[in-house]
């Protein structure tokens, strides 16, 4: 089992969770984020005063899925993400040694 973890521009999640959809996946976890890259930021103009946005909104989504599964879905959220400019956003692939439904007691892939 992996778990996928993508930090993408906000305006791109309906885009990405539809993709994710079409591929099979059943269940994500969203979470509004702040971060910066390579963009380190930006200023801004406010009442005449100029300052520094250090952190810019993201969104971090989370699924959890068979190795199987894995291409399929980098490859979905990679597509949808994609704007070509910077900030567009990273996808982390780590292992998930155990996975338990509360509800069931189901583990493993079973749990997913």
């Amino acid at each position: 089992m992996k778990k996928i973890e993508a930090i993408i521009k906000p305006f791109k999640l309906d885009e990405v969770k539809e993709a994710l959809q079409e591929a099979g996946l059943q269940g994500i976890t969203v979470t509004e984020a702040k971060g910066f890259g390579r963009q380190k930021g930006h200023t801004e103009l406010y009442r005449g005063a100029e300052y520094v946005v250090d952190f810019l909104p993201k969104v971090k989504i989370e699924v959890v899925l068979g190795d199987d599964a894995v291409e399929t879905a980098i490859e979905a959220i990679r597509k949808a993400a994609q704007t070509g400019r910077i900030g567009d956003g990273k996808i982390f692939v780590s292992n998930i040694e155990e996975v338990v439904r509360i509800r069931t007691g189901e583990t493993g892939p079973d749990a997913i």
